[in-house]
């Protein structure tokens, strides 16, 4: 179900109640902004949803309580009203107590720098608070956003809100730009000695300058590219199965496939499906995709 930029998501059979929708921004957040993705859940039995390695970082605005997240399983959770959390290459643990209530965006590496004011290399691998990089916007937010009475006019708040600070920092160099829409565009098939060639660098220069501006090598961000596309696959209503999957994304076998999601994710893509009930939350649809 749509209404205007913002459709509902179908979560079907999950254990508990859901209220999500997935936003498109503002035209002008679009080069910044893949999607918002709002969700309000309860009744849920308290567990661990994971936070996913993908191409895009991730903003969080909690409307309810404090979103609880952790690096890794022997650090203490912190609570965070705003976060955002930099490229990763491993899960990120958001403990839950069974209900949620906010907004995630999926930033761009160019909203980084437009709306951060930073590089995306400058948050790699770890979550801040908004607060720290988004002043006075992240106090903002929650208040508003809250009080609004349904996710357009929420959505319609964070376009406002953001379309103030789209120029904090100049776009990264344009060359670096081609690259990482190349990767993204190709679906993490490409190989690096092709996208030197491609530029005329050398793979060491191109492998320096591309881990000084987005905190990964080419090589992992391809990896992670192609890891997002399978668990986006995974997740659809026509699930196809994991030989599938392998062979679509470019795998070299099944047992590849789950050797990258041990890597990322840290268990098999069975498992996963089988318990993180919350995996909507990262998962929700895009606009074009949403039935």
């Amino acid at each position: 179900m749509s209404d205007g930029g913002c459709t509902l998501v179908d979560v079907t059979g999950a254990a508990g109640a859901v209220d999500a929708a997935v936003g498109k921004p503002a035209e002008v957040l679009r080069p910044f902004v893949r999607r918002y993705l709002g969700y309000r859940y309860a009744g849920f039995p308290p567990g661990t949803h994971l936070g996913l390695p993908s191409p895009y970082l991730t903003i969080v605005v909690s409307l309810g309580a404090p979103t609880q997240v952790a690096i890794d399983a022997d650090e203490t959770p912190i609570g965070h009203a705003t976060l955002v959390g930099g490229l990763h290459s491993s899960p990120v643990l958001l403990p839950h107590d069974g209900d949620q209530f906010g907004v995630q965006l999926d930033l761009t590496p160019a909203g980084a720098r437009a709306l951060l004011g930073l590089p995306a290399a400058g948050i790699a691998a770890t979550v801040v608070g908004l607060d720290q990089m988004l002043r006075p916007a992240a106090a903002e937010l929650p208040e508003r956003m809250a009080a609004a009475p349904d996710w357009p006019r929420r959505f319609a708040v964070l376009d406002e809100v953001l379309s103030r600070r789209t120029d904090r920092l100049d776009p990264a160099a344009t060359v670096l730009e081609y690259l990482w829409h190349r990767i993204v565009s190709s679906g993490g098939s490409l190989r690096v000695g092709d996208l030197a060639a491609e530029v005329g660098w050398s793979r060491r220069h191109l492998g320096a300058r591309f881990a000084a501006e987005f905190g990964l090598s080419p090589k992992a961000a391809a990896r992670i590219v192609r890891f997002d596309r399978t668990r986006r696959l995974l997740r659809a209503h026509d699930r196809p199965t994991l030989a599938e999957v392998a062979t679509v994304c470019g795998y070299h076998d099944q047992p590849h496939l789950a050797r990258e999601w041990r890597q990322f994710a840290g268990v098999a893509p069975s498992v996963w499906l089988a318990t993180d009930e919350l995996s909507f939350v990262q998962d929700g649809r895009d606009e074009g995709e949403a039935r």
